[in-house]
């Protein structure tokens, strides 16, 4: 068996029955089943690349997602995690936004930029600009109030548990990917450098800024000089300048991503959590890092 098909529930919201994957193996030709976590993750071995729009099909109406992989590097020793709405819950721009008075016009200008109707780089400096003058308190203040995405930690600790590097790369602010690394555990971050006199926001971003292209440069980068191949990686986002990393890494994951990424993206997960991309790589939820 050269491939595999990965079933995740969403915990909160249903349950893997032997009902649902039979319709799945039904969909994909049969296939052994190997339970990674009873009731939330299987694995389902195929001979050959499954069609995912029938798997998609059968389980239309679940909170179920669907993961297609190859049994050969299975297991990724890169992982590059962009930060906004896919590490934390939130966009942490349109955060600080509020304490300025314009939550709701910036994060208009976000939502279409996240979805490729903007030039990122033009629509961050014009929401940064927006900022200008606004207090450096409220960098901290939007720190308090951010939350992880269930799992980032079990993904992250698991994965350096067996060897893996693990890097965050995101078009936010150092000031939050310093602190989000440091409480994840990621290895290395990479983000733009939000400037100030000290006293207020200056409204501009340090060069050069780290866009589409930068993340792609850097798992490229990553890849590269850990003596790495494309297919040992894995990439998650949510949004347009996520995609050309996505589709670039062995394991490019949309999470809960935009329409054009989820559209567009080798692999996707709508329903469930970070746990998910564990699973993907066939770690059993028995073999997680215990995480406090």
């Amino acid at each position: 068996m050269t491939s595999v098909i990965t079933l995740i529930a969403a915990r909160e919201a249903t349950s893997l029955t032997g009902t649902t994957i039979g319709l799945v193996r039904d969909a994909i030709g049969g296939g052994s089943l190997t339970v990674l976590s009873p009731g939330e993750a299987v694995d389902l071995a195929c001979g050959s690349a499954p069609d995912l729009e029938r798997v998609r099909t059968a389980l239309a109406g679940t909170s179920i997602d669907a993961i297609a992989t190859q049994t050969e590097a299975r297991r990724k020793r890169l992982l590059i995690a962009d930060m906004d709405s896919t590490i934390i819950t939130s966009e942490t721009l349109d955060e600080l936004a509020v304490y300025a008075g314009l939550g709701e016009k910036i994060a208009a200008i976000t939502a279409r930029a996240m979805n490729g109707e903007l030039d990122f780089k033009a629509a961050l400096l014009e929401r940064v600009g927006m900022l200008k003058g606004l207090s450096v308190d409220a960098l901290d203040q939007t720190w308090q109030g951010i939350r992880l995405t269930q799992g980032a930690l079990e993904l992250v600790a698991t994965m350096k548990a067996h060897g893996a590097f693990t890097a965050l790369v995101s078009g936010g602010f150092t000031f939050f990917t310093g602190r989000v690394a440091a409480r994840v555990g990621f290895d290395l971050h990479r983000a733009n450098e939000l400037l100030d006199d000290g006293a207020v926001l200056l409204g501009r971003v340090g060069e050069p800024i780290l866009d589409r292209s930068s993340k792609l440069a850097t798992l490229r980068q990553l890849t590269a000089c850990r003596g790495l191949a494309a297919a040992d990686t894995l990439a998650v986002g949510d949004g347009a300048n996520d995609l050309d990393m996505l589709l670039a890494a062995g394991l490019g994951v949309a999470f809960h991503a935009k329409p054009i990424v989820a559209a567009s993206a080798q692999a996707r997960v709508d329903h469930g959590n970070l746990r998910a991309l564990l699973f993907a790589q066939g770690y059993p939820a028995t073999a997680f890092a215990t995480v406090g």
